[in-house]
This record gives C-alpha cells, structure tokens and sequence, in this order.
C-alpha cells in the first residue's frame, strides 16, 4: 500500500484469475483499525477489484465470517503486533477458517505481521522492546520468516544468532519491498518493489549459520 509504489498490490491482484478480484483486507495487528482501513481503501480503490476489510471489534462482526472469506480472492493481512493478532484470530477461530481458505484456493497476503502470520515462526518485537522469535504462527508455510531486514539493522543479527542456536527453524528473510511468493507451500519466486532488495535463505550449519541470497525478480515500478 504505498502510494507511489503499486507494483507489489499488482502482483497480489494478478495472482488470480477473477477479472475483478474481491480483496478483504484484515487490520486486526494494528491498534488504530479504522485509519488503517481507510489507508487500504485509498489504496485499492484505484484498481479493478472489490474492496472489503472485516473487522473483530465490531457488535458483532459479520454473521458468517467462513462464509464470507471462502468468497474472497484476496485476503490481505496489515501489520502491527503480530502476537496480539494471533490471539485474536485463534478466539475467533480465523486460524482454522484462514486456513480452510488456503486449501481452497484463496490468495493469502501481508505485510510485516501480515507476513509473519502465515510461518511456524517469525521475528518480531510484538512481545519486548528487543526484538526476538516467536513459534506460535500458523504454521501454514513451514519454517521462520523475518520481515524488513535491511530496515532494521538488529534484524540480520537476531535472526542469524537465533538460528544458529537452535531457538528457530531454518528460514527466509525479506527486505522491505521484496515479496516471497509461495505455491503448495513451496516457494515460487521472489518479486522485489525496491532496487537491490532481495530475500535470503537463512539456515543453520555445524559452525553457525548460512545466508544465501535468493534470485530476485524486480517488478516494473513505472506503469
């Protein structure tokens, strides 16, 4: 969702095949839900989709919430906290319904928490100041995942000295920008909004750990 750079939410609403994609846009990370709505809305707006955000804060919130995502083509998760979200989702059952989404055929996306969210693990300052790992994600797509690694530069450190000791599983690290485009739970390329970002694979070896950079494919920023 930045306003001068549409190539990533292009890339989401081309991965399916609806000529008018319906795209839910979940902000339950975030503690100002409404702001961050309105940002989403702005931002699709200008595409050939349908729109939509579904709240949990709301008396009550949609009657059939199953229902209603098993009939979206997107469903597009925000940042913010991802433990708190979690949370959240697993007293509402979304775990279980976002999943059941997956598995037929919906297209799951996010940023930062909204990323984090999909992996068994994931790095991440929701629960200290200090950044640190958390093993209660989803569990949808196996291993750890690390978002903004060269936006903050505790990032490539934590998740290396993590890895290397053994409190994480072998995992993918994403600079701003970039996205990792998964398939059956398989990776199928990484795509990239900002020059030179790139991903890496990050997995522990008998002496520490490994960082391999993964092949990128930069989007055209200019349409």
């Amino acid at each position: 969702m930045e306003p001068e750079n549409t190539a990533l939410d292009l890339y989401v609403l081309h991965a399916v095949e609806a000529a008018k994609p319906k795209v839910c846009f979940l902000p339950h990370a975030s503690s100002d839900e409404a702001r961050y709505c309105l940002n989403f809305f702005t931002a699709f707006a200008r595409y050939n989709c349908v729109p939509s955000s579904l709240s949990l804060f709301t008396t009550p919130p949609k009657n059939n919430m199953e229902e209603f995502l098993h009939g979206q083509d997107v469903i597009y998760v925000g940042g913010g906290n991802t433990k708190s979200m979690l949370a959240v989702w697993r007293e509402w059952e979304l775990d279980r319904i976002l999943r059941s989404c997956y598995e037929h055929g919906v297209v799951l996306a996010g940023v930062s928490a909204g990323a984090n969210c999909w992996f068994d693990a994931y790095i991440t300052d929701s629960a200290s100041h200090e950044l640190g790992a958390l093993t209660n994600g989803l569990g949808i797509l196996r291993g750890t995942f690390c978002p903004h690694y060269n936006g903050e530069e505790q990032r490539r450190p934590t998740f290396h000295r993590l890895v290397a000791n053994g409190t994480v599983p072998d995992g993918i690290a994403c600079d701003d920008g970039v996205a990792a485009h998964y398939i059956d739970d398989k990776l199928h390329q990484v795509v990239a909004s900002h020059p030179y970002a790139q991903a890496y694979h990050v997995r522990r070896t008998p002496t520490g750990v490994s960082e391999e950079s993964i092949s990128t494919h930069h989007l055209d920023t200019t349409s």
